[in-house]
């Protein structure tokens, strides 16, 4: 029996093999397997992403996250020297300054100065953290981002050690809003033609935005969860979702949120003002049993790294037990595990 009193990392930890962590997107995106999960009883029953349809009904809202990584990974070199430089931009603190990591880290001395694709940006390091990341001031001609698109590589997570062919394939097929340093990777299985035809059906699809940090990967280190502390990330809930959640729920119609990203939006409003309204701001919302959920009814989510933050998610909204008799079962029925692996879908 779980304490939910004295939860343990270790009560989180799955045996996963290693050739189950999908290391490329299938095509199409939607041929991807969908387990089908029971809330209430913890049934389980298998498909294929491109029958979702056939466990929503006209009058649901599906909210997704409408986040759009960053090709944040930049190489170039010290202007004083020509010496090699890797940047990753990780949080924007003002205009074309951010936080970063960096490596060599030794040469990313305060003052010094870096150049990128020929000279097309040109970075000064500001501060060094007491964590060892750097704050930099960016310069170029025109956006910052629109240089990076042109320059940057698109950071991917490091279970994945193959190159990724299309760097569209990391992105959902709504993803409008650059900012992430990860993907939102349960709506990286929607197709455009599968949404329209849920639409079609009287399916709502409402959009909100969470920036996803690179905290997402980030070990729980304490043993003891609740001494965990969450990384930091930028929402917004816009009025047409607002309104779009409340009219559903009026109408008895079910909330379903596109990821655990989706779902730590509504939830954290929901705590904040306590109700569904327009907002935004900074979360730092941790998700695990014992929590109680005040703005979905259900969830899409993709298979989740053992002992980590998204599994106690998911956990707490399907029930401890269930969520690792899943764990297990997706094991043992070889479905494809992370950010290019398989989905759930608990309703």
């Amino acid at each position: 029996m779980l304490d939910l009193n004295n939860l343990k990392k270790s009560d989180f930890y799955y045996e996963l093999p290693e050739e189950l962590i999908a290391q490329t997107p299938l095509e199409p995106r939607n041929s991807s397997r969908l387990m089908v999960i029971d809330r209430a009883s913890g049934d389980i029953s298998h498909d294929r992403f491109y029958n979702l349809f056939k466990y929503l009904r006209p009058g649901d809202t599906l909210v997704v996250n409408d986040s759009r990584v960053l090709p944040a990974r930049i190489y170039g070199e010290r202007e004083s020297n020509g010496s090699f430089i890797e940047f990753l931009l990780l949080e924007q603190k003002r205009q074309n300054v951010w936080e970063i990591l960096c490596r060599p880290g030794k040469k990313a001395k305060v003052g010094t100065s870096f150049s990128f694709g020929g000279g097309k940006l040109r970075a000064e390091i500001l501060e060094v953290l007491e964590d060892g990341n750097r704050i930099a001031e960016f310069f170029c001609e025109g956006s910052l981002f629109e240089v990076l698109d042109e320059i940057g590589q698109t950071p991917l997570p490091p279970y994945i050690t193959e190159k990724l062919k299309d760097k569209e394939r990391y992105q959902t097929v709504y993803s409008r809003e650059t900012g992430s340093a990860a993907a939102p990777t349960a709506g990286l299985h929607f197709t455009l033609e599968q949404m329209e035809n849920l639409r079609e059906m009287g399916i709502n699809i409402a959009n909100v935005t969470l920036h996803v940090g690179l905290g997402t990967f980030r070990p729980v280190k304490e043993e003891n969860v609740s001494e965990h502390k969450m990384h930091s990330e930028y929402y917004v809930l816009p009025k047409n979702t607002a309104d779009i959640i409340n009219e559903t729920k009026a109408r008895g119609g079910r909330v379903i949120a596109v990821g655990t990203t989706s779902c730590r939006t509504l939830e954290s409003v929901v705590k904040k003002l306590g109700r569904i309204a327009p907002d935004e701001g900074s979360t730092d919302i941790f998700i695990y049993p014992g929590y109680k959920f005040g703005a979905i009814d259900g969830l899409i989510t993709n298979f989740h790294l053992p002992e980590s933050t998204l599994i106690m998610l998911v956990s707490a909204f399907l029930g401890y037990e269930n969520t690792m008799n899943a764990y297990k079962t997706a094991v043992e029925e070889r479905y494809r595990f992370f950010s290019f692996g398989d989905a759930m879908i608990i309703i």
